[in-house]
């Protein structure tokens, strides 16, 4: 007997149907379908339109002109072959960043090239290696410099974030996500923010915007509506991890002041005050008593805080603590931790006289002081 083939039953229904199916055409229980023919489609015109608003035109414009200081960064980190014990570099991440000068300066956030091996930049069509300049993690900038022609570099307008307001326009430009030269519209949402660096340390005075900021546009322009430099995008707020309208950029006052230290020492000068601190003591101190700020746990002599007057903590023979000041504001920003003490004071400049709210025998008192420069 032949093998049947196993083909035949999925084969014969279709032949059966088949027959069926020409016997109900003939006679007349079902119509042939006819055959369609084919129609011409004439192609749709296209509507005409007005030209484009004011509003659009400045846009466009403010986009073709600041995208040419805007650059791409992506960086390395060095790793280590287990087995054969051999060092490779590796992608690490990515970010934006803007053209500070004509001689290669380039602006970023410090979180961008935190721990980096090496950075590249990518401005326009070119690629260039980065050479680091100068770090600033407490305020999170970061300076690298590449070796461009003058032709190739387009500094960035800058503008002031003193007098900005609530309502006014804003517009981003950076890399979401690896996507360069991503244009985002907004207006500023807030002022005064307050953020947190990488070190932990408060940044004072952000700027709060909804124009969409994403992983990627770290350390690229926020600017107004003239094109000119206002802030620096630094963070958002999204349980997400993406975009949930509230980003922050570091404003452009602050930026001003930092940069051109970190481009002449490679690092920000700290002012000093002269006292140590401990958060330990400090909290146990400060419940005891019922009052919040940051106690100071030692005064040094011949420093900024022991001319301002200013006591540290003792202890009495018995053992007992004697608390000494305990600061609460500066410069009326209220403190509570040491890093936001030193967050705040670091928001100065050697020189700089601030005044600091301080409680002592059961009362607040105001106290001028001005800072050292830390060695």
């Amino acid at each position: 007997m032949s093998a049947r083939s196993p083909f035949r039953p999925w084969l014969l229904p279709s032949l059966l149907f088949g027959v069926g199916l020409g016997v109900l055409i003939s006679v007349g229980l079902i119509h042939a379908v006819p055959k369609l023919r084919p129609v011409a489609i004439a192609d749709r015109a296209v509507a005409p339109r007005s030209d484009l608003d004011a509003d659009e035109r400045s846009t466009i414009a403010l986009f073709h002109k600041a995208s040419r200081s805007v650059v791409f960064i992506t960086t390395t980190t060095r790793q280590m072959d287990f087995w054969t014990r051999n060092v490779f570099e590796v992608p690490q991440g990515s970010g934006s960043g803007f053209v500070w000068d004509d001689v290669g300066h380039i602006v970023t956030n410090y979180h961008v090239v935190q721990g980096a091996a090496s950075a590249k930049v990518t401005l326009g069509e070119a690629e260039y290696d980065a050479d680091a300049v100068g770090v600033a993690p407490d305020q999170d900038l970061a300076v690298l410099r590449i070796r461009a022609t003058r032709a190739n570099l387009a500094p960035i307008a800058i503008g002031t974030s003193a007098d900005l307001q609530v309502g006014q326009k804003v517009f981003a430009i950076g890399n979401p996500f690896g996507l360069d030269h991503t244009l985002t519209t907004g207006i500023v949402s807030a002022l005064g923010r307050t953020i947190q660096s990488v070190t932990n340390r408060p940044i004072d005075g952000a700027i709060q915007t909804d124009a969409a900021i994403n992983p990627g546009n770290s350390g690229g322009p926020l600017l107004d509506s003239a094109g000119r430099l206002i802030g620096v995008n630094t963070a958002i707020y999204s349980p997400s991890g993406a975009s949930a309208g509230i980003g922050f950029a570091m404003p452009v006052d602050s930026v001003s002041r930092i940069v051109p230290e970190l481009i002449a020492h490679g690092k920000v000068a700290r002012p000093r005050m002269g006292v140590v601190l401990d958060d330990p003591l400090s909290s146990f101190v400060t419940k005891r008593l019922g009052v919040e700020g940051v106690l100071l746990r030692t005064v040094a002599e011949d420093s900024p805080a022991a001319a301002a007057g200013l006591k540290g903590t003792q202890t009495s023979r018995d053992g007992s603590i004697i608390p000494g000041d305990i600061v609460q504001e500066v410069e009326g920003k209220a403190v509570r931790t040491r890093d936001e003490l030193l967050g705040r004071v670091g928001s100065y400049r050697p020189g700089d006289t601030i005044t600091l709210t301080v409680w002592r025998d059961k009362s607040a008192r105001k106290v001028r002081i001005t800072l050292g420069a830390a060695e």
